[in-house]
């Protein structure tokens, strides 16, 4: 009848207190009234933590199940719809496989004259300031400003745009078509700020002039660990400055990599110029030819993929190509 009555002791651990459920005052009283003096089994003491065995991260790793995680095109980062990503492929890779050589050819040169013509818009973002002045001047300018047609504002905003320009090429703008916008945007907001800081150079060199305080040399901005050159400050309003050297200066590594034509073409533009505009429009020379160099190799490589092509049709193509051809095929597989 233990059903009846509650739980029967069958149903309980044979190793437990029977007078756990015991009232208090009632247990004390058996216990000081028996006979028979009832002692309980001493609980064993929990095992040491050094005997504790953790369970290794190689076998955890083993017991999880090996998904493979999908692109970052997917929805679904933890790797659901994994085995249908296997043989997903970019769209940009399926259209460029898809393009014929004189496709990939007018991307390169279009890519090239893309380039050219950013560096423009991205000069006039850095002289919004100067341009703003200009447009300031010609609304709401005095009857001096109208009568002169504000060119100083106009000749500090073509200053501007042509030095922003010449940093944007020298810091490497030109030098590649398909990187990721940011690096463009660092390579902008770094020309800004060396053009800015030409400009308190000047400036410190105009206060030097009119305290009569000697005059200070600075190093280029572009180049900090060149020596310092002699510098002549443009006045305010002026884009250029004549400077009083007649042959202005190269660099060794300018000298080897131009033609004696183009050096002194070079030198030619760089005479009229102030020491910081020669400095900027030399290595903005040396950094279009590097570009355009760039654009040649890539030109020259699809010209010669495109050869080796009609070697191979017409079974003309030299051992190398042929196992240059097996080893892609094994690599990529048939039908690829």
């Amino acid at each position: 009848m233990g059903w009846l009555f509650g739980s029967s002791s069958s149903s309980k651990p044979t190793d437990s207190d029977p007078f756990r459920d015991l009232d208090p005052s009632l247990k004390e009283f058996l216990v000081k009234e028996s006979p028979i003096k009832y002692r309980p089994a001493p609980t064993p003491p929990p095992p040491p933590p050094s005997q504790i065995v953790q369970p290794s991260t190689s076998q955890t790793q083993a017991r999880e199940p090996s998904e493979p995680k999908a692109p970052s095109e997917s929805l679904y980062p933890d790797g659901r719809y994994a085995h249908l990503w296997k043989s997903y492929r970019p769209l940009s890779e399926v259209e460029n496989a898809l393009k014929s050589d004189q496709e990939k050819l007018l991307d390169v040169l279009d890519g090239y004259k893309a380039r050219r013509a950013q560096i423009g818009r991205a000069a006039v973002e850095n002289c919004v300031e100067e341009q703003m002045r200009v447009m300031e001047c010609y609304e709401h300018g005095n009857v001096k400003s109208m009568m002169i047609m504000c060119r100083p504002e106009k000749r500090a905003f073509e200053r501007c745009y042509m030095m922003q320009s010449r940093f944007l090429k020298a810091l490497g703008y030109l030098s590649s078509y398909d990187r990721p916008e940011s690096v463009d945007e660092q390579i902008q907001m770094h020309a800004d700020k060396m053009f800015h800081r030409m400009l308190d150079q000047e400036a410190a060199i105009e206060e030097a002039k009119a305290a009569g305080r000697p005059v200070p040399e600075f190093r280029s901005v572009l180049s900090p660990d060149q020596a310092p050159f002699p510098t002549v400050a443009p006045t305010a309003t002026a884009s250029v400055e004549a400077s009083t050297d007649d042959d202005p200066q190269l660099s060794p590594a300018t000298i080897r990599s131009l033609t004696p034509e183009a050096a002194a073409a070079l030198r030619k533009r760089l005479k009229p110029l102030d020491a910081f505009g020669r400095d900027a429009e030399e290595r903005s020379t040396m950094a279009e030819l590097e570009a355009a160099a760039e654009t040649s190799r890539e030109v020259d490589k699809i010209s010669d993929e495109r050869k080796r092509k009609a070697r191979a049709e017409r079974g003309e193509a030299d051992g190398g190509e042929k196992w240059g051809g097996w080893f892609e095929w094994l690599v990529k597989g048939p039908g690829k």
